[in-house]
Order: C-alpha cells, then structure tokens, then sequence
C-alpha cells in the first residue's frame, strides 16, 4: 500500500506542479504511515523525484500517450493505483487534470475534492480542505470512499525537499481502442519561454496598453522577471495578443506567486480567475479601478512611464547582484 502521486510532464521535462504533489503526498504518506510511489508518463531523469518524497516511480513508456489524452491517462493511472493497492491518489489542480479528474474518479470508484490547500485535517475521518466559489471561501469535505482522489491547487503547498531512496519500475498499462475514442486534431503552443501554467510569476496587461504595438515593454518586463505574459479577456477579443495569454475566470486561471497587473481595470470574472495568486500588483492610471481593492499592493500612475523605469531599476538591480 502507497500513495500513488501523478507527475505531470512536457516532453520530459517534470513541471513544477509535478515535484509539488509529491511533496504533497509525502505529507499525506507520513500521516497514513505509509510510502509514495509516483507514476511518470514517458517522463525524464525520474530521479528528480526521490528528491521531493518519492521511494518507488512506475515508469511509464508509451509511445501513445506521447499526447495528452485524458480517458487513456485516466485509465494507466487507474490501474497503477490498483497495482499498489493505493488508498489515495495526489494529481494537480492543472488544465489537464480538469479533463482527467472526473474519469478517474469514475474508473477509481473514488471521492474527488479539487482545489486542495493543506493536508489533511484528519485521516479516519478523512477531512480536507479546499478553495470554493472562485476562491473566495474554503470548504472541508469529508471523504468517505475507500479510494480518494485529491488535486493540489498549485502554489498552495509549496515544492519540499525531503530525499529519499528511489526505485524504478517499467509499468505497462493495458490500454484498448476506447482509451483513445478522443483524438487530437492540434495543439497550438504560444511562444513563450514560461507558460502561463507553470510561471510563478505573471505579467498580464489589458486595453490600457492602447494598442498591439505596445506590448514590447509587457515582454521586456516579464523576460526580467523570468514571468510568463498574459493579457485581459478583451485584448485577446480585440486580436492584440493569442487567446492561450487570456487568463481569468473565461481564460486560463492564474495561481502565481506574483501576478502584475498593467491597465486593467478589473473585471469580476478577470479577477475571479487570477485571485489564488498570493501577491498581486496592479499599474493603473484610474485611482477608482476595481483592481486596487483586490491587490497587495497598488500603483497609480501612467504605465506608459512607470514600466520602463521599473525595467531599467530591475535591470539594475540584477545586475549588481549577478
């Protein structure tokens, strides 16, 4: 008996979300007293894992599930966790895992609770708690299934060394037609050096940029930050910037540690989708936008001006500290 972590990956390479559910499951094993044993879908260097909590990985090499398909990936994971005989089950709070997360749960027979913040509160009963309603209150559910299903909302636990001896085992799924009834006819992949989805820092910019042609300055902020770029529901609409960059509670959701925030004003479904980043920053000229009363921290003035000073400072500042 273990608990069975799923580690997401791209062409690979483990994300961040990956090394933090196994931190996470770790924390849940050590409550149950018992191991994590992590599968990895044609994922690389799966030794990275050990070093979060893992002791066992289920190697998983297929040349079929080279793409996403969430009734195939549901059903490999299935059979893991019937393989070590795991009472809970760890994935992310990613986009995939939205797709996957009600098949599994269904093949598992298992109670599902997305969003998940902390550990346990306690494991007989076994009580958890979780965002709700667009993030703005917390649930605890008690799960009363034999088998449990729990996604990690991202950036809530955080990636936690713990090294432990790791073994590796191939795992062959047995996998039929229906697994793959879904076909994908194309993924469209923006160009940015940090996505959306694994960036801890976001750069999101609205109609106050005033036009396409303006965005160099968004992208010279987040490349010295290291940040991913985004953009308001009605930038995308207008054609300035891909609809992979829209984020809100229509577009992608954002769970950043840091999310900036330059001339938008703030609209509930922007800020519904973008409110579980920790820290969130918003430029705006508007004293009266609705964005100020969300952030942390906010700045009144002309991004126009302000943004290329806080380029060059920054600059500046990575510079003396290389």
């Amino acid at each position: 008996m273990s608990v069975l972590v799923y580690t997401e990956s791209e062409k690979g390479t483990f994300k961040k979300i990956a090394f933090e559910a196994v931190s996470y499951a770790k924390g849940i094993a050590d409550m149950l007293g018992t191991s994590v044993t992590a599968i990895s879908i044609n994922g690389n260097n799966t030794d990275q894992l050990g070093k979060y909590g893992a002791s066992k990985v289920l190697q998983v090499s297929n040349d079929q599930l080279q793409i996403f398909n969430a009734s195939a990936y549901a059903d490999t994971i299935a059979q893991a966790a019937k393989s070590e005989a795991s009472p809970v089950v760890i994935i992310s709070s990613s986009a995939n895992s939205k797709y996957l997360a009600p098949l599994l749960a269904v093949n598992m027979e298992a109670g599902f609770v997305p969003n998940v913040t902390e550990l346990p509160t306690s494991t007989s009963p076994f009580k958890i708690s979780s965002t709700v309603f667009s993030n703005k209150a917390f649930a605890t559910t008690e799960i009363t299934t034999e088998k449990k299903l729990i996604a990690l909302a991202k950036n809530a636990f955080g990636v936690l060394e713990n090294d432990t001896s790791l073994t590796t085992e191939a795992f062959s799924p047995s996998l039929s037609e229906k697994d793959f009834n879904t076909k994908v006819a194309s993924i469209e992949k923006t160009n940015d050096k940090v996505t959306i989805a694994d960036a801890d820092i976001v750069v999101s910019a609205g109609r106050g940029m005033k036009g396409p042609e303006n965005w160099g300055m968004i992208e010279d902020l987040a490349e010295v930050l290291g940040a991913a770029t985004a953009c308001s529901k009605p930038v995308s609409d207008l054609g300035w910037r891909p609809h992979g960059e829209h984020v809100g509670q229509t577009g992608k959701p954002v769970s950043s540690n840091l999310y900036i925030a330059i001339g938008i004003s703030g609209a509930i479904q922007h800020l519904a989708g973008v409110n579980s980043s920790k820290v969130k920053v918003v430029i705006n000229n508007d004293p009266e936008a609705p964005f100020f009363k969300a952030a942390d921290y906010g700045i009144v003035g002309d991004a126009f001006e302000f943004v290329p000073l806080l380029i060059e400072k920054l600059k500046e500042f990575k510079s003396n500290n290389a």
